[in-house]
């Protein structure tokens, strides 16, 4: 037998230990989480406040000094020149504008003193049931990367958007419809398109569903009817088995395993989805309070209602679009956001009225918000001028799951340009939001190449709650 030296040892030894290495990482990711992906309920952290959340994403960056953030120091240097700070956060490369007022005006509205802009009338009347975050701030003053941001915790693609983080945590309390539902707009997808509600290495079954609001609710989805029921079920039982099968032979593989469960999906889905979608169920009286009846409402209402039916059904996340960078006011700021608000309005208020009145408004927390607000200067020329991008401080509301109503929280500086007091992260209004489903921040994790991934990663983050009841 031949001798090994010493050298030879120690080399054979380091191979041995790169090959466990190798292996403890093959493993990880081969039977990461115990292998089993699936949408049944799962228990959160602690008792939660919210089952579920509808989120109205606002396309564009709502202007925060014109809607939410009143701010009288505008009035009074009103045609003045900004600072250079504020020259340097032009997004566009434009001259810098002049300090610009809000053309509307504010009112103190309901028992909390709340102030709301003229734009938003139907709002203000719930204005006891929202809490406005006034200190909001992002990391970026482009569309594409703030919107990632906004969904994922990250200004880079690729991330799972929180919808599908939730419905990884928590599951769905029905298995005959998605637990992460998206209601886009008709008029076409916001920017990033689909990409807003990826589950990206999240497995598959997690990502957002995208419902259409005009015609099928899904397409194909409807059986042929010339077939009888008793043949439609043994087909059925047939594809289970040859499934089984042909995942048997390949394990391991959660695309196959949310393929699959995507086609078991849309088939109890066929009954489920048509009648959770069907608003014509509704009284009147419903669809007169969320604009169905109006042509600038009747889009984004039927989309809020559809919102209230779905959670009611037991969807966990559902996120809502509208119209692409509705928001985006770059020009006649008066006219942009009579415009955004037109539609959005009276249908908002209408859902957290009707949810508070059917008592699912306490399970339920509904958040409203863009991906970052606008500057306080003019862009263009003074009169109609409109409003550049503003990451720096912005506002957003969220309302029931434990919300405390009627509360203003954070404010920006005196012109309403960057967060001032008790700023929020994105990624605290994302904990924020995890909270309220009774899910721990730092311990929702998703373990990926020795790595513990989180919907706020490695970031600090904090619950805001000085806005919780």
């Amino acid at each position: 037998m031949a001798k090994t030296s010493r050298r030879d040892f120690f080399s054979s030894v380091a191979n041995g230990l790169h090959g466990a290495a190798l292996a403890g990482l093959l493993g990880n990711d081969l039977y990461a989480n115990g292998g089993v992906f699936d949408l049944t309920p799962k228990k959160s952290h602690f008792q939660p406040k919210a089952k579920a959340v509808i989120q109205l994403f606002m396309n564009g960056g709502p202007s925060q000094v014109d809607l939410f953030d009143p701010k009288p120091m505008l009035t009074k240097l009103a045609g003045t020149a900004p600072s250079k700070e504020l020259s340097f956060a032009i997004s566009n490369g434009d001259t810098p504008g002049v300090l610009m007022p809000s053309p509307f005006t504010f009112k103190k509205y309901g028992k909390s003193g709340m102030e709301i802009s003229s734009a938003m009338p139907h709002l203000a009347t719930c204005a006891d049931d929202i809490a406005v975050i006034r200190s909001m701030y992002g990391e970026h003053a482009n569309h594409e990367p703030a919107l990632f941001l906004m969904h994922t915790g990250r200004t880079i693609a690729s991330r799972p958007a929180i919808g599908s983080w939730v419905s990884y945590g928590l599951g769905t309390e029905n298995r005959n419809l998605p637990a992460y539902v998206v209601l886009d707009d008709p008029k076409g997808l916001p920017i990033n398109g689909i990409s807003n509600w990826q589950s990206a290495w999240l497995p598959p079954i997690y990502q957002g569903t995208r419902f259409r609001t005009e015609g099928p609710p899904v397409l194909n989805l409807e059986p042929r009817a010339e077939i009888p029921t008793p043949l439609v079920e043994a087909e059925r039982n047939l594809l289970r088995k040859l499934d089984a099968a042909h995942l048997a032979e390949r394990p391991y593989q959660p695309e196959l395993d949310a393929r699959i469960s995507s086609y078991e999906l849309a088939a109890r889905m066929q009954m489920a989805a048509s009648d959770a979608l069907d608003v014509n169920r509704e009284t009147e009286a419903t669809r007169e309070a969320y604009g169905l009846n109006d042509p600038a409402t009747a889009s984004y209402g039927k989309r809020c209602l559809m919102a209230r039916r779905l959670i009611e059904r037991g969807v966990r996340f559902v996120q809502l679009y509208i119209e692409s960078q509705i928001f985006d006011s770059h020009g006649d700021i008066q006219g942009s956001l009579n415009y955004a608000c037109g539609k959005t309005d009276k249908p908002v208020a209408a859902l957290v009225k009707d949810l508070k009145q059917r008592g699912l408004l306490d399970s339920t927390l509904v958040v409203w918000g863009g991906e970052f607000g606008r500057l306080p200067i003019s862009q263009g020329a003074f009169k109609n001028a409109g409003r550049d991008h503003g990451p720096n401080g912005f506002s957003v509301w969220m309302a029931g799951g434990g919300v405390k109503g009627g509360t203003v929280f954070g404010s920006t500086d005196d012109i309403g340009f960057k967060a001032a007091e008790n700023r929020v992260s994105v990624h605290d209004f994302h904990a924020t939001i995890l909270n309220q489903l009774g899910l721990k921040h730092r311990d929702l994790v998703f373990e990926r190449h020795g790595l513990k991934e989180r919907l706020t990663d490695q970031f600090p983050a904090r619950v805001v709650t000085e806005i919780l009841s």
